[in-house]
């Protein structure tokens, strides 16, 4: 293992021979120099991890030190040894970009504290978090086995989603292929879990069941509406919890979470079905046999989700809602931006209700753009481009204006994704729907073992195009495939992120509230 190799500057460098040889004896190789000058030529000719830097020499001063320190390799941690304390000093070296600042005298314990602090701080986190997820690794396998209800699996996702985020920023990457293959495992209990118990969801006897679509506005929307709270409600299409924990970090600066919690998709964990639930209050069987002129089957060419708008509106006057609201769909920046632009127009409405869909744009341009697949390769890169995109948004743009006022902002999806890795076969007819994982028609042929099959729609509340339509369910990571064209089809979507089955990342979804921390 390569020593850590560290340049120390000082100008009284004889007098810290103690020092030097304590921190060689931890296995640091300690480099000297007295002056500015020398420091600079040894900074350009050897790849230092650290430099230790008096602030008070005679000649080049530590901060015009620092400063050509930088200039030659800005990523170089810097810690400046000052005896001066007065507080412009130490404000020009922080915004000189030192990463640490030591009072003199200082004791051996100081300086080995101040290396490992920003050196070793991410080796000894990732040490920490491997063996942390050692230790938890077996009770998390204990709970997928005996897990029972909803409520379990849901603090099981979240759990594995919480490693999934610190393995993914450790150095130690050797556990994440372990954790993949117990995420794998429980996403094989969560589907036999859904298989038994989804149908009973529907029974209005059953009280031991999650959060639905359709009842997402009545109980996570409505509360607030009835206190006269104005509320903005924003579904990010095709949100991952994962995804949400990185993009919640990014606004607890300007928010503080009142409520966070996860939900359950509907199936099809799709958008057709699950947002039209959502705006609708409604499962898509009552939606096509109360509001018929605004559901579309999935044989019909026209758009599937262009009437949230009317659904959103009937929802709202049957909970009793009569104040004014308004509903936005982002599909473009340049629409993004004008909403923006006009954000206070907005604040005339009690209720607004807008729907972002850069996120399903994504994963769908992972599908078909060469250069969008290399750059989201794996589920940590794909999560990276999206906190990217937010960053970079007019949404987030949107969410620090709204910070500054009086309103609350609840943020949701409508349902997540999974990588699918394994094909099965599936035969239909030139009706069947398109969907790689989820099938609707009349003659489909499959393996019954492979999937989840609903030989009767209405009782879990779809829509039937006609008396003999079924539909099945993909389950775990796998994908449907056509036996035509197979290989080619199958080397195309493989290891592409798509929706519509069962899965804990495609159905246990968040939903949190927020209130402007100013």
């Amino acid at each position: 293992m390569r020593k850590i190799k560290i340049l120390w500057t000082d100008d009284e460098i004889d007098l810290l021979k103690p020092h030097i040889m304590f921190l060689e004896d931890k296995g640091y190789e300690i480099s000297t120099s007295t002056n500015g000058g020398d420091t600079i030529e040894m900074v350009r000719t050897t790849d230092f991890d650290l430099v230790l830097l008096d602030e008070n020499m005679p000649g080049m001063s530590g901060l015009e030190t620092l400063t050509k320190i930088k200039a030659i390799n800005n990523n170089i941690p810097v810690i400046m040894i000052t005896k001066n304390e007065e507080e412009d000093i130490m404000d020009a070296a922080i915004g000189s970009k030192i990463s640490d600042y030591l009072i003199k005298p200082v004791n051996p314990k100081q300086i080995l504290l101040a290396i490992k602090k920003n050196i070793d701080t991410q080796r000894l986190i990732s040490k920490e978090t491997t063996s942390a997820y050692q230790a938890d690794f077996g009770k998390i396998s204990m709970e997928i086995s005996s897990a029972s209800t909803y409520e379990e699996w849901t603090e099981i996702y979240k759990k594995l989603v919480y490693w999934e985020l610190e393995l993914g920023n450790s150095i130690d990457r050797s556990l994440e292929e372990v954790l993949k293959m117990q995420k794998q495992d429980a996403n094989n209990g969560f589907s036999k879990f859904v298989q038994r118990n989804y149908v009973s969801w529907f029974d209005k006897t059953n009280q031991d069941k999650p959060l639905l679509s359709p009842n997402l506005v009545g109980q996570k929307v409505m509360p607030s509406l009835k206190k006269d709270e104005k509320v903005f409600f924003i579904v990010i299409d095709n949100l991952r919890y994962d995804q949400w924990c990185l993009i919640s970090k990014e606004l607890s600066d300007l928010y503080k979470v009142e409520d966070e919690s996860l939900y359950y998709s509907i199936l099809p964990s799709a958008t057709q079905y699950a947002r039209n639930a959502i705006f609708s209050g409604l499962m898509p069987l009552e939606i096509s046999k109360m509001l018929p002129q605004y559901w579309v089957d999935e044989d019909e060419e026209e758009k599937k989700n262009n009437f949230e708008a009317e659904l959103l509106d009937k929802q709202l006057s049957r909970l009793g809602f009569k104040n004014k609201f308004v509903y936005h769909k982002i599909l473009q920046q340049k629409a993004g931006k004008k909403l923006v632009e006009n954000y206070k127009s907005l604040l005339n409405n009690d209720f607004i209700a807008l729907v972002y869909n850069f996120v399903d744009m994504l994963s769908h341009a992972r599908t078909d753009v060469d250069m969008i697949r290399e750059l989201a390769g794996d589920e940590s890169s794909f999560r990276s481009l999206t906190l990217s995109w937010f960053k970079h948004s007019e949404l987030y743009n949107l969410l620090e204006l709204l910070a500054e006022e009086d309103i609350k902002v609840i943020i949701t999806t409508d349902h997540g994704t999974i990588n699918v890795l394994n094909p099965i076969k599936v035969v239909g007819d030139k009706n069947s729907s398109v969907n790689l994982r989820y099938k609707q028609g009349r003659n489909l042929n499959y393996n019954p073992k492979h999937v989840f099959e609903i030989t009767n729609p209405a009782s879990i509340h779809l829509p039937s195009i006609n008396v003999s339509t079924s539909y099945i369910f993909a389950l775990n990571n796998d994908f449907m495939a056509y036996p035509k064209n197979y290989n080619y089809y199958v080397n195309y979507y493989k290891n592409t992120f798509q929706h519509g089955g069962i899965s804990m990342e495609e159905m246990i979804i968040p939903v949190a509230t927020l209130t402007p921390k100013r």
